[in-house]
């Protein structure tokens, strides 16, 4: 899979751009502020229809206009196809395929996927267990997008439920009825309960496949690390029923059924706080580090170099488990290499270097590995030129 062509009107600080690209590697080099992290950012949004840099559409828009355009041709198996969303911030927006529109902009995800490792990846490691789940959840889109309607439901499911709890909790302090609100609340725990343990039980899946890909990564990019040195743990809301020995994760149905049991028995805690406390929005995913007996969290334990190693293998892990499940997905490495020394360039450009397309940008040309020396661009004043 790789982007031939891309196409951006009044997306971030262009106004019109046209970009012809090839397979293999190709880096986009230019100073900062210069526009080069956006013409990756807009492939990257085709693949999840979100930015890995903002949480919302506004900022892609650029200033002084009402809506944004991010068309591409992508090339899977040797067959062309147009990708377009228009992004119309406060409104609705609008996706089409080779020029027909989709009912829903999220119909388009699956048909491009990109793994994106950014300087903003750290915060995988160090920041908060919000930015552990979203990597998460956008791993699980790329591999089945259909779960997109699922985290979306999901998302829905628990603002009204909070909604609930705030209005049931409000009545009982004021001494008024609260029986209008708890009326419905357990229709929505039953809600919440069938879709987060949908939404549970893929990602349990997910981080099982995925541990022994961020083992493996975790030992090609830290110096003197072995497969034994690296670990990801799925660490739930409420303590899991054990499964019988080898029936391995638990499934939907038993998830579905722990979840209202413990959703019963923190009732009391949510009506005082007017907050949903059990599900997988209140999930995180603990990165470990060490081998033997001494075994520790990477937050707060690691030093740098090894919460970038750790936050490298995460997206090294992503990628290869993508790929070991069809087409290779196209690879972004935004402004990375002037984060690392000479010996990790290098060794991460080894790695990476076979993939179907590596986009890459940087500030100046020296920091790109010769690995990676494809085609190139000059972006500067808001023109992208090929070298």
């Amino acid at each position: 899979m790789h982007v031939s062509h891309l196409l951006l009107h009044d997306f971030r600080s262009y106004a019109d751009v046209d970009v012809e690209l090839d397979p293999g590697a190709m880096a986009f080099i230019g100073r900062n502020g210069q526009g080069k992290t956006n013409l990756v950012e807009a492939i990257d949004y085709l693949s999840r229809l979100g930015s890995h840099r903002v949480a919302t559409d506004a900022p892609l828009v650029r200033a002084g206009a009402d809506q944004a355009l991010v068309r591409a041709v992508v090339v899977k198996e040797g067959r062309p196809a147009t990708l377009e969303v228009e992004l119309n911030p406060g409104r609705s927006n609008r996706a089409r395929i080779n020029r027909s529109p989709l009912p829903r902009p999220r119909e388009i995800l699956g048909l491009v996927r990109t793994v994106v490792f950014s300087p903003e990846d750290l915060t995988l490691v160090k920041g908060d267990p919000g930015d552990r789940r979203r990597f998460i959840d956008d791993l699980l889109v790329l591999r089945t997008p259909r779960l997109a309607g699922a985290r979306a439901d999901y998302d829905r499911i628990l603002r009204q439920r909070n909604s609930l709890l705030k209005t049931a909790g409000a009545a009982r302090r004021g001494g008024s009825s609260q029986e209008a609100a708890l009326s419905t609340l357990s229709v929505w725990d039953s809600h919440l309960a069938r879709v987060g343990a949908e939404l549970l039980a893929q990602r349990l899946a997910l981080v099982e496949a995925l541990r022994p890909y961020v083992a493996k990564a975790y030992e090609a990019v830290a110096r003197g690390a072995s497969r034994d040195d690296a670990e990801v743990e799925y660490r739930c809301s409420f303590e899991l029923e054990p499964e019988p020995e080898g029936t391995g994760t638990p499934g939907s149905e038993t998830l579905e059924r722990q979840l209202l049991a413990e959703l019963e028995r923190r009732r009391r805690d949510e009506l005082e706080r007017g907050v949903s406390l059990v599900g997988p929005h209140r999930d995180d995913l603990v990165l470990v580090l060490g081998n033997g007996e001494v075994r520790l969290p990477v937050k707060g334990y690691a030093s740098h170099g090894e919460s970038w190693s750790f936050a490298l293998a995460l997206k090294l892990a992503s990628f290869d488990l993508l790929r070991s499940e069809g087409d290779d997905p196209i690879l972004i490495l935004d402004d990375v290499f002037a984060e690392l020394d000479t010996g990790r360039r290098e060794q991460l450009a080894a790695l990476v270097a076979g993939a179907e397309q590596v986009l890459v940008t940087a500030a100046v040309a020296e920091d790109v590995p010769a690995a990676l020396a494809g085609g190139r661009f000059h972006v500067a004043d808001g023109q992208v030129r090929r070298a």
